[in-house]
């Protein structure tokens, strides 16, 4: 009876350790899921900005470029030569000052943490009714390598636009100093402060 006893509690325990890993597998599926930013794009855009996709920071304050770490925007403040703020009403303003949108490649995928290495089953954004709804936009930059790869993967690119691909700013991009990636973001500055000219 003992005997009996002990392989029916082994069985019950066996059996309540094995649904709490499936739930936990289904969590951590849950958890690597991640849907783009809602685009940050007006009709007055003119320059489009997009990254891969949005970091865990990023997604979690529903922010673009939410991570200290990441340089962005004391890139994007100091080649406008405009005042830092950490205020993301000033962001916001200060993109849209220079009509500047933002968005990322891709509309969703799997990926563990913030690591573009890590990326699966991407889907990608509609570009084609981007550029039908909002048709001044005029160029893209792409924040990264892999934003530019993703893209040139999954779609092509539509005529009129001009296509360019600047270094990371996310810190775990070693491989330029922020002088020198800033050197190389300036491309987005002349052209904005050329079109502003322009009107």
């Amino acid at each position: 009876m003992k005997l009996q006893f002990y392989f029916k509690s082994l069985l019950v325990i066996l059996r309540r350790r094995k649904k709490e890993r499936k739930k936990e597998r289904k969590k951590e599926a849950k958890n690597m899921y991640k849907k783009a930013l809602q685009p940050l794009i007006d009709n007055s855009t003119v320059i489009l900005i997009m990254g891969t996709m949005a970091g865990e920071q990023s997604i979690a304050k529903q922010e673009y470029y939410a991570n200290r770490g990441n340089l962005f925007w004391k890139i994007l403040f100091a080649i406008f030569e405009e005042e830092f703020s950490t205020s993301y009403e000033d962001r916001k303003a200060l993109v849209k000052k220079y009509n500047i949108g933002l968005w990322n490649v891709l509309q969703s995928c799997k990926r563990e943490g913030s690591s573009d290495a890590s990326i699966t089953e991407e889907t990608i954004n509609d570009f084609e009714s981007l550029h039908e709804q909002f048709p001044n936009i005029k160029y893209v930059f792409f924040e990264s390598k892999a934003a530019a790869k993703y893209f040139q993967k999954h779609t092509l690119p539509q005529e009129g636009i001009t296509y360019m691909t600047l270094p990371s700013t996310s810190g775990l991009n070693a491989g330029l100093s922020t002088a020198e990636k800033k050197m190389q973001w300036k491309a987005v500055s002349q052209i904005a402060l050329s079109k502003k000219i322009q009107k």
